[in-house]
């Protein structure tokens, strides 16, 4: 790779929604409830190939935590990204079903390599992080979800702040079609009770499983944020391919189930997006699956490029959050209007209130952004750290907090275009207000380990694993 000139900054969409994504690849286990139908068996982490980037990162290493984390740091600030800012992704199956000494192993290896030190205790790695160079603002993992809700105080521990659900579909018989091992209702439940633990939650979504086709498709996506059981905060949208060494290959070779063309994956997709509500973001269309370990299926993954290209040629307006943040416009040198405002979309899901808090400009471009849940629950997830009042027993949680635009260097002055512009602290305020005039007493907030020292200058204070405030 050619170094950067001064002041370039290599693959900036990387970067460009204001945290740095360091990936961490679990090593190969099988899952409890045996395969997927459409997952390969090619002696790599589950779902994944030889050949994907982040498995052959991780493979030079073998699968060391720690040297995963500081190779991609290295490999960051060789394309001169800042890296102050880091968002821990767990990739490669259903990290709650590895063994607890293992996670907790992991785990703090991630936080050892972030700190480029080793620690006696994962408590002492993330005392560390609340200060060190390379902060873990955001930590991710994947799992099913029947794998989920028993799990919840542990992933605390770890300062997990974003769960992804491998839901795919909800629909039971496609689930027993697809051998995927649990039901619509494990999906429901999973989400009830990490929202009411403050997390952001994530779903997998797949187009054109054996069994469906594009109107269910259609359909049940509809069904995704029209009944409040469900609302994700984020997705990830992949077509079902046939990869080798799965028992979707047999099938497609006997002529039992056909993939989508790439006609009809385009045609699905651009209905999804402009389904998406303005509370959701879209975080990935298509997997990156080099061509010679597909069997049938298209190969071409930058379609969200093309898509979303065609859609602002055409004008369309798209409300789903990564369409219109502010760093795409920044990239592409569009005029930007500074006159902003703060907007509050209120909406029920999984039994509570959820309040959507957005700054936007006139042409609704995306500065930042604040998810607030009130609710009255007796749910597991919320026995830690959530605050309540005496009255109703109403408990508030800040879920998530996000300023826009390319990420910046902690301490680096920013301008009135996304970061360190005053814009969280705005968001924070709004929220306080919200929760004061319903009579809560306190306010928690779901926090990485790499932020804590923000929120004290609010006056927050760590309360189990919490940012708790008086109001």
């Amino acid at each position: 790779m050619l170094k950067p000139k001064k002041g370039e900054i290599r693959k900036p969409t990387k970067t460009i929604s204001g945290v740095t994504p360091v990936a961490v690849m679990l090593p190969p286990r099988k899952c409890n409830h045996g395969a997927c139908v459409y997952c390969p068996n090619l002696n790599v982490p589950q779902s994944y190939t030889p050949k994907s980037p982040v498995v052959m990162r991780a493979m030079e290493v073998k699968y060391d935590a720690y040297r995963q984390v500081v190779d991609r740091l290295k490999a960051f600030k060789a394309m001169n990204h800042p890296t102050e800012k880091i968002e821990l992704i767990i990739m490669g199956g259903t990290f709650l079903e590895y063994s607890e000494k293992f996670q907790n192993k992991f785990i703090k290896s991630c936080y050892d390599g972030l700190n480029n030190s080793e620690s006696g205790s994962l408590m002492e790695a993330q005392k560390k992080n609340e200060s060190s160079k390379h902060r873990c603002v955001a930590l991710c993992v994947e799992t099913r979800p029947d794998v989920c809700s028993d799990h919840i105080k542990k992933m605390r521990k770890w300062g997990v702040t974003r769960v992804e659900l491998g839901v795919q579909i909800i629909d039971n018989k496609i689930y027993e079609k697809v051998k995927r091992g649990h039901t619509v209702q494990d999906v429901v439940q999973a989400t009830e009770d990490l929202k009411n633990a403050g997390f952001k939650i994530g779903y997998h979504i797949m187009l054109g499983l054996p069994g469906s086709n594009i109107k269910k498709d259609l359909e049940l996506f509809k069904k995704l944020f029209s009944d409040s059981k469900f609302k994700p905060d984020q997705l990830k949208l992949y077509p079902c391919q046939v990869m080798p060494c799965s028992e979707l290959e047999k099938m497609y070779w006997k002529k039992k189930y056909k993939p989508y063309s790439r006609e009809k994956i385009e045609k699905v997709l651009i209905e999804m997006l402009k389904l998406v509500p303005k509370y959701c973001r879209v975080m990935r269309v298509m997997r990156e699956i080099p061509p010679e370990y597909l069997v049938a299926g298209t190969i071409r993954i930058d379609l969200r490029k093309e898509i979303e290209n065609e859609l602002r040629e055409k004008k369309s307006q798209l409300k789903e959050i990564r369409y219109r943040e502010i760093g795409f416009a920044l990239r592409d040198k569009r005029d930007i209007n500074l006159d902003l405002d703060l907007k509050i979309t209120k909406y029920k899901a999984s039994k509570g209130d959820e309040y959507f808090l957005e700054i936007v400009n006139k042409d609704y471009l995306l500065f930042g952004l604040l998810r607030l849940r009130i609710v009255t629950p007796n749910q597991v997830g919320l026995k830690e750290g959530v605050s309540s009042s005496k009255e109703g027993n109403k408990k508030a949680i800040i879920r998530e907090i996000h300023v826009y635009g390319q990420a910046l260097k902690l301490g680096e002055k920013g301008k009135k275009l996304g970061q360190h512009s005053g814009l969280g602290k705005w968001l924070i305020s709004e929220a306080e207000n919200i929760v004061k005039n319903k009579n809560i007493k306190e306010l928690s907030i779901i926090s990485g380990i790499g932020v804590r020292e923000y929120y004290r200058r609010l006056k927050y204070r760590l309360k189990d694993t919490y940012m708790v405030k008086k109001l």
